[in-house]
């Protein structure tokens, strides 16, 4: 026992150094911004004390976004007669790890098309989708998955692997029906198949009607980026010794063995810190020009990218060592609960698969690996996707989302269940699309390097 409270020991004092340099950087930026923000200083009107108060001003609402869960904020709907439909966020199922919620739209009937967004548990919350949301409101009723920050759950819930998250997944599609249309968004798009096999094998009743993969690791080894040549280059030996610690007692999982979400925000950054730092110098000078605004670009994109979450040890290490390392999806050796999971077992599920040319996170051929597992799948309930110029993010809340992935989403998912007559036609939906957008969106372009 000794050396693992050795270890544990260590790993809180290493997470609470990143959180003590966090907080330090919050306080200076506080300082900066308080003094330089005397009256006194009106009377010698040097431009340094606009740039010192205009760098604490960003300095301190960065660092502080850093430990706070976004809020999902979605504007109201507009209704057929001009009303708007407020929209509320209410959880459907609540799990230790993480609930399903739903996007009531109060004052509207119950949209034909139902649609669980199943958001990638990657170091962000699920908020980072909120401009996917809130592009599909206006047709479809939007169920999420909201995971949990590892560093909130008690270590008395117990473990948290891929398995338990693909467990997690069959039971939210289960609850939702069989009239469910499936789109999952990079990290868990081959957690979402194997969810889809195991209802399939089990539960065929419960099935979803469509399952769509957007930018996921189906296959990491079909096409290399930086995230599987990082995968592969790293020991799991040396990825436990250098990236997970213990959760400090500052929180309720106080103990429990996480990568850090702080440690996952700093490779983020690093993947593209020269349009990172340009961005910030900009916004400081902004600041201090006074042309800066609290709803500009930059904090709308930086106040969710800087929100970051822990990940259960369990969590990250399983997913690099039997999704990257081994492929265990790729090669269909998926097993769950000690039962394998086979992936042919598919038959009455549509597949679709997205792909961004410019995909840098999931490279083009990862994710349509997926339709070649399918192998029970007819080729005519099978279809794929290469967006042309489109980076990670663009594929699935930036422009190329808004203006033609979600618009074929839509086809897909209507050509595949049965529709009735009220649904809206093309043309009304492409405009909603593009109307709805109202989140997060990529300040850079659709190709920037942004990891999810």
């Amino acid at each position: 026992m000794a050396p693992v409270a050795i270890k544990g020991i260590k790993g809180i004092v290493s997470y609470d150094a990143m959180e003590t340099i966090r907080n330090t950087n919050e306080w200076m930026g506080a300082s900066a911004r308080a003094i330089a923000s005397y009256p006194i200083f009106a009377l010698n009107p040097h431009p340094m004390f606009k740039l010192m108060s205009a760098w604490g001003r960003v300095t301190e609402r960065s660092f502080a976004r850093m430990v706070i869960k976004p809020d999902w904020e979605i504007p109201p709907i507009a209704g057929e007669q001009g009303q708007d439909h407020i929209v509320y966020v209410e959880p459907v199922m609540k799990r230790p790890f993480g609930d399903l919620i739903h996007f009531r739209v109060a004052r509207r009937d119950v949209q034909p098309r139902k649609v669980l967004l199943i958001a990638p548990m990657s170091g962000h919350y699920a908020t980072l989708m909120r401009s996917t949301v809130t592009s599909l409101l206006p047709d479809c009723e939007v169920y999420v998955t909201d995971w949990h920050n590892a560093r909130d759950i008690p270590v008395s819930e117990g473990k948290f692997d891929i398995e338990d998250y693909t467990q997690y997944l069959v039971d939210f599609i289960r609850h939702l029906g069989p009239d469910t249309n499936v789109i999952a968004v990079c990290q868990p798009a081959p957690l979402a198949l194997a969810a889809t096999a195991i209802l399939a094998a089990d539960d065929p009743a419960s099935q979803p009607r469509t399952l769509t993969l957007i930018g996921g690791p189906v296959d990491p080894d079909a096409a290399a980026t930086e995230v599987t040549d990082f995968g592969n280059r790293m020991t799991m030996g040396e990825l436990e010794h250098t990236m997970i610690q213990s959760v400090g007692f500052k929180y309720r999982g106080a103990g429990r063995m996480v990568y850090p979400g702080l440690a996952q925000l700093s490779s983020f950054i690093a993947m593209n810190a020269e349009t990172h730092a340009k961005a910030f110098i900009d916004k400081i000078w902004a600041e201090a020009r006074g042309t800066g605004s609290e709803g500009d670009k930059h904090y709308k994109f930086y106040d969710e990218y800087l929100a970051v979450m822990d990940m259960t040890e369990e969590f990250y290490l399983s997913t690099v060592d039997r999704i990257f390392k081994k492929g265990e999806v790729a090669k269909n050796q998926f097993v769950v609960n000690g039962r394998p999971v086979d992936i042919g077992k598919i038959t009455d599920v549509a597949i679709m698969t997205v792909e961004g040319s410019n995909d840098d996170i999931s490279a083009p051929g990862q994710c349509v690996a997926a339709l070649a597992l399918c192998t029970g799948v007819p080729s005519g309930r099978k279809k794929e996707h290469l967006e042309q110029g489109a980076g990670h993010y663009g594929i699935f809340a930036g422009k190329s989302w808004r203006l033609n992935i979600r618009p074929l989403v839509l086809d897909f998912i209507d050509e595949h269940m049965a529709v009735p007559e009220a649904v809206m036609p093309r043309k009304q939906r492409v405009r909603g699309g593009i109307a709805a957008d109202c989140g997060v969106t990529d300040p850079f372009t659709d190709s920037s390097k942004i990891a999810v």
